[in-house]
């Protein structure tokens, strides 16, 4: 029964997936705010709710900050990882090939979270010990340096935005009213937000029926059911031809799942999250760092044509580090 809802959350997602790009695309061209704006934040926070309950539930009520935290910093690996399974499906040519340059700032954003995170794991209470009651100031730092990085993609989004509105568009959505956009996106949102948040609760009742070690269900298991919903956004983008709406989303949710450290912390009274959970998670930090640098040369540095005809040059490492870091996490949770 428990695979039931798995089959069956995963097919709301794709569907629901579907609808809320082609209605965050539509948000895009009425606004004049991008598809990099509209993905990095609006649909990124939609995508990436499920982590958000996830860890709050795996921390408060499992009373377990290493799920929790093998959540967040696992998922932020797969989102990477969902890179490489686009470029595979995008059948004309790489497709950092066709996207904005302006990602570099939002991936280059992420990692510098993903290390202030791993930072306060690294130095324990030196760091991340200090705090205001129960809560981090690591923490409070991580959401604040989120805000600003927003701010300054917001302030370069906007700057490119008028070059571009200087030139001619095609309008694509003029057919849909503006109150019909905002009506069927924020459906679409509901339908994913409430089946990725049944869909981790899945998959910690399947972590439990199997007796799968914490840091590694959380790290992989969880990090992947909650990764759903950017997987659905990402292959109904190629197929609307919205790619940057997918890319978009892929670095904004990794912006965000770090940021979310914060509401843990919120909510996990027994002391600074970051402070006492295993410095297992120093390894998927790592990983995700070195293929957030994998995504930001393929960003800067074109090759025309697929590998093999499969993929960019960067895919392949981006699977590589993924499988490396899967590898870690499961011989660092066995010993």
């Amino acid at each position: 029964m428990v695979w039931f809802g798995f089959i069956f959350c995963l097919v709301v997602i794709l569907f629901a997936g579907f609808k809320l790009t082609r209605y965050g695309d539509a948000i895009a061209e009425k606004t004049g705010l991008g598809c990099v704006w509209i993905g990095l934040v609006l649909i990124a926070l939609v995508t990436s709710l499920p982590e958000l309950v996830t860890g709050i539930s795996a921390a408060t009520l499992v009373d377990s900050p290493d799920l929790a935290l093998g959540t967040i910093f696992g998922s932020c690996t797969f989102n990477l990882a969902i890179l490489a399974v686009l470029d595979i499906l995008f059948s004309n040519g790489p497709v950092l090939n066709r996207v904005s340059r302006g990602h570099t700032i939002s991936a280059i954003i992420g990692a510098i979270l993903v290390l202030l995170a791993a930072a306060s794991i690294f130095f324990g209470e030196k760091l991340s010990g200090i705090s205001m009651g129960w809560l981090g100031v690591s923490s409070l730092l991580l959401l604040g340096f989120y805000l600003l990085g927003v701010r300054q993609i917001y302030n370069y989004e906007c700057k490119r935005g008028r070059k571009e509105n200087q030139q001619p568009s095609s309008i694509k959505y003029n057919d849909i009213s503006n109150r019909q956009v905002y009506i069927r996106f924020t459906m679409a949102a509901m339908a994913i937000i409430g089946a990725g948040i049944w869909l981790a609760y899945i998959g910690e009742e399947i972590a439990t029926i199997y007796n799968l070690n914490n840091s590694f269900v959380g790290t992989l298991f969880l990090a992947l059911t909650t990764s759903m919903p950017e997987l659905a956004v990402g292959i109904a983008a190629i197929r609307l031809g919205a790619i940057d709406i997918a890319v978009a989303d892929l670095m904004g949710a990794n912006m965000i799942n770090i940021a979310k450290i914060f509401f843990i912390d919120i909510f996990y009274t027994k002391g600074p999250i970051l402070s006492l959970v295993s410095r297992t998670h120093l390894i998927t930090a790592m990983i995700t760092i070195g293929m957030t640098a994998v995504v930001v040369l393929g960003l800067r540095f074109h090759y025309k044509r697929k590998i093999f005809k499969i993929a960019g040059w960067y895919s392949y490492f981006l699977i590589g580090l993924w499988i490396l870091g899967a590898y870690l996490v499961y011989s660092s949770a066995s010993i």
